[in-house]
């Protein structure tokens, strides 16, 4: 038995080593990094250097701030604008459904950087299409990367293309789950479309739709594409900087890993304690 173990673990061994280097060391070693004064020459422990800091650095809260309002205006936004694509793309009147499924799902594969200088084009002040479309009926042009309010729908506005098809699939595979005869049933009790979505549809895709509230909260506390490469590294003047983006600021332009270490941790436990929120409010009520 002792040597059936052993092989076992000879087998687990190259695993094993590179998970022990490449995860679980770098998550330690950063912790330990969070409460070192990483300015100094040799580093040193100081707790205020980098978690006194957080809790009174305005960029920190700007950046806070601007995470949260991504959260909570373009989550539910992207998905329930992907739970009606996932019910269109289910529905047996839709022609060449496999195409429409791929076409939604064509932009995650599509590279960051090629999107988000098409956004740019798109949106530009001079010569974009966004505003030559809102011209067209009277309106006034936009300026989406000078304007912050502008620049945040914008980062919005990309993120929703990118990521609603997607959970637009996710979402097809636990409308696919539900068995037919649910759906006969009612339509025997004369109940409606409308009212089988309300009652049956949703109840029943409520566990998937909690999975992709928790991979959306988790995406967008780490934001860092959009706000880098489609609004200028966060602007105007911070308007769009979200947390990612500061600790890229802070871990590869400004060298202090302490501090980055620090709002890394803070990004983790506050898509933890989001996350953990949301499954307890979308649980099953106990009886």
């Amino acid at each position: 038995m002792l040597s059936r173990n052993r092989a076992a673990y000879a087998f687990l061994a190259p695993y094993l080593l590179i998970f022990v280097t490449f995860w679980l060391w770098p998550i330690i070693n950063s912790l330990l990094i969070s409460f070192q004064n990483t300015r100094v020459n040799p580093w040193r422990f100081s707790l205020s250097a980098n978690w006194g800091r957080l809790f009174g650095d305005p960029a920190f809260y700007n950046a806070l701030y601007n995470t949260l309002i991504i959260l909570v205006i373009q989550v539910p936004v992207m998905i329930a604008l992907a739970t009606v694509m996932a019910v269109l793309l289910n529905s047996p009147l839709l022609k060449a459904r496999p195409l429409y499924r791929f076409a939604f799902f064509a932009p995650v594969v599509v590279g960051e950087v090629a999107y988000a200088a098409v956004f740019r084009l798109m949106f530009s002040a001079d010569f974009g299409i966004i505003n030559k479309l809102i011209t067209s009926v009277g309106l006034s042009p936009v300026s989406w990367f000078d304007n912050a309010n502008a620049a945040m729908a914008l980062v919005i506005i990309a993120i929703t293309w990118r990521w609603a098809g997607y959970n637009a699939i996710i979402l097809l595979a636990g409308l696919q789950s539900i068995p037919d005869d649910v759906y006969e049933a009612a339509t025997l009790d004369r109940v409606s479309k409308f009212q089988q979505f309300v009652h049956i549809t949703l109840p029943l895709l409520k566990p998937i739709i909690s999975f992709c509230v928790v991979l959306s909260v988790i995406g967008t506390m780490q934001l860092f594409t959009e706000p880098f490469l489609i609004t200028n590294r966060g602007g105007p003047g911070g308007g769009t900087e979200t947390l990612g983006l500061l600790l890229y600021r802070q871990g590869f332009t400004s060298l202090n890993f302490g501090y980055a270490s620090a709002i890394a941790y803070t990004i983790a436990g506050l898509a933890v304690a989001i996350s953990l929120l949301n499954l307890m409010l979308g649980g099953e009520k106990k009886k």
